[in-house]
């Protein structure tokens, strides 16, 4: 029987098995153990890897058969996310206080009890921040935060890692706008590891994970736009503009 693969504390960040011999159950299992520094984090990320664990449980590491991921230009808007849009309800930024995105992306689920958002993921992913690896996005509405989301860029891929709402929307307003951003800055993936329902409708596919794998040997080592992240200055009728519109 396949075990995942023991990783030492402060091994070599390099450490990590093919990502083919991720176990089949549960699906996309590959490593235990190792630390969350920025370099370990980089190679995972590079390599189609990605942490996900709760407090009581060793650091395990992931690849999915399957990956959830979005190509910008694919982006897909309801005609009732396009109405919320249109209205022009909320405010959209980058990078304006991600610990306190994260924070409440960490906080409890509806029906799942506690996180997995640790405190040591929480440093880890700061830290990042701190490098500009990591970035957030926030919706803001009367100066309130009630929407957004944070992930790792890498080349000319995102790697979303969560997403939160306290207004009905606030998170796909957040998608859209940043969707629409990194398509302009030339970024052709965005990572969304898993199949959720709220993905798929924003127009999110899954692809196998050799393909996957494919695509970030090809778009990782391009050049990621290095300015301060800030969205455009335009309306949003060119944010959301070529993209297809459903029912």
């Amino acid at each position: 029987m396949r075990r995942p693969y023991w990783i030492p504390f402060n091994s070599d960040p390099y450490d990590f098995p093919p990502v083919e011999h991720a176990l089949e159950h549960p699906d996309g299992l590959l490593a235990i153990g190792g630390d969350l520094s920025m370099k370990r984090l980089l190679v995972a990320y590079r390599k189609g890897i990605f942490p996900w664990f709760s407090d009581e449980e060793p650091i395990l590491w992931w690849s999915p058969s399957e990956r959830m991921v979005l190509f910008p230009e694919h982006l897909h808007i309801s005609r009732s996310l396009k109405k919320t849009l249109r209205k022009q309800t909320f405010e959209v930024t980058f990078d304006q206080c991600f610990t306190e995105v994260i924070q409440h992306c960490a906080g409890p689920r509806r029906r799942q009890q506690g996180t997995w958002i640790t405190q040591e993921m929480l440093n880890a992913y700061s830290n990042l921040h701190e490098h500009q690896y990591a970035h957030s996005v926030e919706i803001w509405y009367d100066g309130e935060l009630v929407g957004g989301l944070y992930g790792v860029a890498i080349g000319k891929v995102f790697y979303g890692e969560s997403m939160f709402a306290l207004m009905a929307d606030a998170s796909k307003v957040a998608f859209v706008y940043f969707s629409r951003q990194l398509q302009r800055w030339g970024y052709e993936l965005v990572d969304c590891q898993v199949y959720t329902n709220h993905l798929d409708s924003l127009g999110a596919v899954e692809i196998a994970r050799e393909d996957y794998t494919k695509l970030l040997d090809h778009l990782c080592p391009l050049q990621g736009y290095n300015d301060q992240w800030v969205f455009d200055d335009l309306g949003w009728e060119a944010q959301t503009g070529g993209l297809s519109y459903g029912s």
